[in-house]
């Protein structure tokens, strides 16, 4: 009988009986290990590695009924442009579309300057089209989302608070680097442009006009954005959550 031993955090998501993260199948089943590991409840974007008998292989290898199946986690921080066994079709760059059930985490992604798609009325049929025609990561509380054959990365997000969320995702796709702090439309996720004070004069309230000059505005959805007073009090709370930070020019003007 083949037995597939799951290691690291990959036990916590098992949905079927185990000892020590170990699960004996029945024998005389033809099926793929990608198929088998997804029967025990773990979705295929939460591997990293595939072990038959100790030899590396890849989501379509069809162990026989002796086989011992090693499934590992994906090193942290994952890179998602370098191509691997399991995924040799990499990602050219770190994108995200986020499931409704982990909404908040999308507006503080876009804090951070990261490229993330988001909208409330979409379904899983939504996102997993938009993660296969996009080329985006999937980031989602739902398992049976990530089962989908169209998502080719995705992270099943463990933390429940929206500020222990973006450090869980920070960390594991190594997005430290990346951070163009306030760079994007909280809105929309377009990237800002600079605008001339002069040109938005009509748009600011007096205090607003007294004592900011420098702004950005949304091409898109005409927002206005500058470094306003919660910029500090957003910046603390991003390093409270374990993430470093500086400056930025932050602020909301909703449509004059």
């Amino acid at each position: 009988m083949p037995v597939i031993r799951f290691e690291g955090d990959l036990r916590e998501l098992l949905r079927v009986s185990h000892h020590s993260g170990a699960v004996t199948l029945p024998p005389g089943r033809r099926a793929s290990v990608k198929d088998m590991i997804e029967a025990c409840g773990v979705p295929h974007t939460e591997v990293g590695e595939v072990f038959s008998d100790e030899t590396p292989v890849d989501f379509s290898h069809i162990p026989d009924d002796a086989a011992n199946i090693r499934v590992s986690p994906p090193d942290v921080p994952l890179d998602v442009t370098r191509p691997s066994r399991l995924r040799p079709q990499a990602y050219a760059h770190v994108s995200f579309v986020v499931d409704v059930n982990v909404g908040k985490l999308a507006s503080l992604l876009r804090v951070l300057g990261v490229d993330t798609c988001y909208r409330s009325d979409f379904g899983d049929e939504d996102i997993a089209a938009v993660a296969e025609r996009e080329s985006r990561i999937v980031l989602t509380k739902d398992i049976a989302l990530l089962k989908r054959k169209r998502i080719r990365y995705g992270r099943l997000v463990r933390a429940r608070l929206p500020d222990r969320q973006l450090a869980e995702v920070v960390r594991f796709f190594g997005l430290t680097e990346s951070v163009a702090l306030f760079s994007r439309c909280l809105r929309c996720n377009t990237l800002l442009e600079p605008v001339a004070k002069a040109a938005i004069m009509h748009r600011l309230e007096l205090k607003t006009k007294q004592y900011f000059h420098r702004f950005n505005r949304c091409p898109d959805c005409d927002r206005i954005y500058w470094r306003g007073s919660h910029h500090d009090d957003l910046i603390a709370r991003l390093r409270s959550a374990g993430i470093p930070v500086s400056g930025g020019v932050s602020g909301r003007l909703t449509e004059a």
